[in-house]
């Protein structure tokens, strides 16, 4: 079934970022079995030296912090901070979710209208094809809230793709993209889609044949782009990736209820928020305003597709896929990386029951939840409350097309990073020319540190809790790190 006419009222829906998934598909064993699990029984490259160290070296340092953070802990309660965690117990929690204020883009790629009406042009012509019959809306369909509402699309051949097609819901802020993070930006990730021949079959370069026979392509790249007015791949992918970045999705009852409004959820849909972030640790990786923490984890399903660790050769991350964001899941139907699960209750009990007891199976993940009937259903209650009510148009809210923030704080001026709770602490660090950088990792998940840069193609491999890892800088200047598995861990090195 391919179109939702609207939302279901039951969690039992219909099966209803470019995909690009680089190969074909062929149905496994697994993938034709129940979608429920049957939980069993219980590499290192770059410039860099690592080394297994315990983590009692930095102790005297977090010691120093912990005091910090116990004697404010201390500190006395003002009665109107009293007062406001009486009036809502749960305002620190719902701060976590609420919108951001702004939309990023990068500084190559501003957005302007020209080239957002540009990008969407493009998106919807089938010219994008080698037959002239797919577009991006072919598979990314806006009244199927930017997916096809498949399990397994289809392109220009007609066969059945490897991955399922995921919603385009709020890509602005993902670090990475496709299911297995190939694409490091928008502007990358529209090549991969053209040039499957599964897919498209075509190539940008034929995209740029075809629209420069037309005078209004002609004249739309002018406006769009007046620095550069050629018809390029670059321009096309610019123009397409700006379209993209406006795809916010709009706000639903559970914003409603984040902004103050008490009674925007019910008591059913408030426990199952709590149930959330509580019992059920979803908050561990569906976090933030999207719902996501753009990471990759293994679940644990029975698969033969190993995603994120072929993509980076790295076996700590066998199995693991992007988390997709929660935004309008009642719209988005099917569910999980091969489109294997058609309703919500079908993936709470997988989840429930824990998945395959393997190495790589997401320590994020409790081995199993126990829900009771009732609270599986507040859960899923919850979860409805981030869809809209009817098929959901991109956000028009006023932030959408703020400016972005130009300052920061200075960078520390420190030598040791640490990378805990998934993230980079600190983030922003300043080297003198000849310092090298030394990161342990300080969690209890497995990391990796990697720089893509023309001066310096780094990658730590898997560094495993309590490894450390030291690199050494080539040259002077700004280099961006980031975690292969966690890639909304972020670092950036100024080395002077």
């Amino acid at each position: 079934m391919r179109g939702i006419g609207r939302r279901s009222p039951s969690p039992h829906l219909s099966r209803g970022e470019g995909r690009g998934e680089g190969r074909r598909h062929t149905p496994t064993s697994a993938q034709a079995a129940a979608p429920h699990p049957n939980p069993l029984p219980t590499e290192e490259w770059g410039e860099g030296t690592r080394w297994r160290q315990p983590a009692g070296v930095f102790a005297m340092a977090a010691a120093a912090g912990f005091a910090a953070i116990a004697t404010l802990a201390l500190w006395p309660i003002t009665d109107g901070a009293r007062a406001q965690q009486s009036a809502d117990p749960l305002a620190t929690l719902k701060a976590k979710f609420a919108r951001p204020g702004f939309v990023p883009s990068p500084p190559g790629n501003p957005p302007t209208p020209t080239k957002i009406a540009l990008g969407k042009r493009i998106f919807e012509d089938k010219e994008l094809s080698s037959t002239g019959t797919i577009s991006c809306t072919s598979c990314h369909d806006p009244k199927l809230a930017f997916t096809d509402g498949e399990s397994l699309g289809k392109g220009v051949t007609g066969r059945p793709l490897a991955r399922h097609t995921p919603t385009l819901w709020n890509v602005a802020w993902s670090p990475l993209l496709f299911w297995d993070g190939r694409a490091s930006s928008l502007e990358e990730q529209i090549r991969f889609p053209v040039e499957h021949p599964d897919e498209m079959g075509s190539s940008l370069e034929n995209a740029v044949d075809r629209f420069s026979r037309h005078d209004s392509y002609v004249r739309a790249f002018a406006e769009a782009f007046p620095q550069d007015p050629r018809i390029t791949p670059a321009n096309i992918a610019k123009a397409v990736a700006a379209y993209e970045r406006t795809l916010v999705s709009p706000p639903t009852r559970f914003d409603t209820w984040v902004a103050g409004d008490t009674a925007a959820l019910s008591a059913s849909e408030v426990n199952g928020f709590r149930l959330f972030a509580g019992k059920g640790q979803c908050i561990n990786c569906h976090s933030g305003f999207a719902f996501t923490d753009h990471n990759f984890y293994d679940i644990g399903l029975p698969n033969e597709d190993k995603g994120r660790g072929a993509e980076i050769n790295l076996r700590a991350a066998d199995y693991s896929f992007k988390v997709p964001t929660l935004r309008e899941l009642a719209w988005t139907a099917p569910y999980m990386h091969d489109g294997s699960v058609g309703t919500l209750d079908d993936v709470v009990r997988i989840y429930e029951m824990g998945g395959i007891d393997r190495p790589t199976r997401a320590k994020d993940l409790p081995p199993v939840i126990r829900l009771t009937d009732d609270e599986r259903s507040d859960l899923i209650a919850f979860l409805m409350t981030l869809s809209s009510e009817t098929p959901p148009q991109p956000s028009r809210e006023a932030w959408v097309h703020a400016a972005e923030p130009t300052t920061r704080p200075p960078p520390a001026d420190t030598t040791i990073v640490s990378q805990a709770n998934k993230l980079f602490q600190p983030h922003y660090v300043r080297l003198k020319s000849g310092q090298a950088l030394t990161v342990l990792n300080d969690d209890t998940r497995t990391h990796n540190v990697r720089i893509y840069d023309p001066r310096f193609d780094y990658n730590s491999g898997a560094q495993e809790p309590h490894d450390t890892v030291t690199i050494r800088f080539p040259a002077r200047g700004t280099f961006e790190a980031f975690c292969g598995i966690h890639p909304s861990m972020r670092l950036t090195v100024v080395v002077e």
